[in-house]
């Protein structure tokens, strides 16, 4: 019985020491087969145990390929959570790290304040779930701000203006732009604020439905919840209702995780109307629904899911793209019928927030520090798509004009596990489509790039570098 799994540590060995290298294609499973004299069947059983282990991908139609960054402790990652570490690499196109020009000098002033010893050792009390007067406060009026931005948006629509992606276009639907501080819990970052609500939302054995394409932290969270994760079909804009009716009519879903806007890592949105669709449809299936806002601040303008399912519709954010990495407090706009679940789950998971990152946010978000940093990156993260726009003129490439990534499908001559190795050599991380996909054996030749990270100067060389690869082939550049 164990055989199998024999087999697969001495395959997983010759990876690790590198006689596989990224990118090498495996023998089909029937030649496999026969190369070692075993059943079909288990040569199967051993493909499907290097997938486990995060050793290989498959690509549907192409065959079996070794994944690109396998480290000691084995998968993907060395055996840490995709997108959930830093890559290593000279420049890291992996994770976006946003800074606008002279934030610190701004984040300091903000923090002066909390060096007296009074302030601080307030600051410095144990916090729970449900945060402090003043942070429901003021993270309340943040979000209330942003949705009274789209609803001013959506009214020059009906107006006769015109907003591509944006406001509705001759309905009726209001939506409320204003956020009570009781409906806020907050964790540590944004992560945890997820892996709570999925932890109270889906029992262990049941299915959550999520984008194809998702966010790859949270296919690590629900396999360490024993929750499986259902495929969703999605277009340019992103999730289909449709989609959804489909997946639990086939087997009931017990709730839904989705980006409705910049979905990372796609960089579409949902129009209005398609967002009105898919909370009908929610509403239609009873099903509650996880929206995780986390870029949302770049494009405020959008119509949250939340605004119009507001009873069933869960809002994870984080202050960590808005302001910096390691300003991690995560919130969560939560309905009163889930809000002692979700409270229950942060504080048995540990994931409540730090007092003193919470009087931090509550003082940066009142003096403006919030507002004026996120503008920035706004402005940022356009110079950035469109310096991205004109190095890879020519590719394939699907991004918002707004947005930190840019997904790009590969020339036909890459397979995205290659095409890793390949930037990997050149001393520049990116990731492959296989860390997004919730089904591993649907896996699309294409990479996630991310923008934030590295000086203009930086990017731009690094991006010329992979125009170059691309028009390269895989033989050029892994000799």
């Amino acid at each position: 019985m164990d055989d199998y799994r024999r087999i697969a540590d001495e395959i997983a060995g010759a990876i690790t020491d590198g006689r596989l290298r990224p990118g090498r294609q495996l023998p089909t499973q029937r030649a496999f087969a026969r190369s070692r004299g075993i059943a079909n069947s288990t040569a199967g059983r051993v493909y499907r145990e290097l997938t486990r282990r995060g050793l290989t991908t498959g690509e549907v139609g192409r065959g079996t390929f070794v994944r690109a960054g396998q480290g000691a402790g084995g998968g993907a990652t060395g055996g840490q959570v995709a997108l959930a570490e830093p890559a290593g690499a000279p420049v890291d196109l992996e994770l976006n790290y946003p800074a606008a020009p002279e934030q610190a000098g701004l984040l300091a002033t903000g923090l002066a304040p909390l060096l007296r010893a009074d302030a601080l050792g307030a600051a410095l009390a144990p916090v729970g779930a449900a945060g402090t007067g003043a942070a429901r406060q003021a993270f309340a009026a943040l979000l209330s701000d942003e949705r009274r931005t789209g609803g001013d948006r959506m009214d020059g629509v009906r107006s006769g203006g015109d907003l591509s992606g944006g406001g509705p276009s001759g309905g009726d639907q209001e939506v409320n732009p204003e956020i009570a501080g009781e409906e806020l819990l907050f964790a540590g970052n944004g992560r945890q604020a997820i892996a709570a609500t999925l932890s109270a939302l889906v029992p262990p054995g049941y299915r959550l439905g999520v984008e194809a394409l998702t966010y790859p932290v949270v296919k690590a969270v629900t396999q360490r919840l024993g929750i499986t994760l259902v495929p969703l079909a999605v277009d340019e804009h992103g999730l289909l209702p449709d989609a959804v009716a489909t997946a639990h009519r086939a087997a009931p879903l017990r709730a839904v995780y989705v980006q409705p806007r910049l979905q990372n890592p796609l960089g579409g949105s949902l129009p209005y109307e398609r967002t009105a669709a898919l909370a009908e449809e929610l509403r239609r299936l009873d099903l509650p629904v996880v929206e995780d806002a986390i870029w949302s601040f770049l494009r405020p303008e959008l119509t949250a899911l939340a605004s119009l399912a507001p009873e069933r519709t869960v809002l994870v954010d984080s202050l960590s793209k808005r302001l910096a990495p390691g300003l991690t407090t995560g919130f969560a706009v939560v309905p009163a019928a889930l809000r002692e679940r979700i409270a229950g789950a942060l504080r048995s998971g540990g994931w409540t927030p730090s007092g003193f990152a919470l009087e931090a946010a509550v003082r940066w978000i009142g003096d403006g520090t919030v507002a004026e940093v996120a503008a920035a990156k706004r402005a940022d993260a356009v110079a950035r798509q469109l310096l991205a726009r004109e190095v890879l003129a020519g590719q394939d490439i699907r991004a918002d004009p707004c947005s930190y990534y840019l997904w790009w499908e590969l020339p036909a001559a890459w397979r995205a596990e290659t095409f890793v190795a390949a930037a990997a050599r050149a001393g520049i991380a990116v990731t492959p489509a296989a860390a997004f996909a919730a089904d591993p054996r649907r896996s699309p030749s294409a990479v996630r790039v991310a923008l934030a990270s590295p000086p203009l100067p930086v990017l731009t060389r690094a991006l010329e570098t992979l125009a170059r690869i691309a028009r390269g082939t895989a033989e050029e550049w892994m000799e």
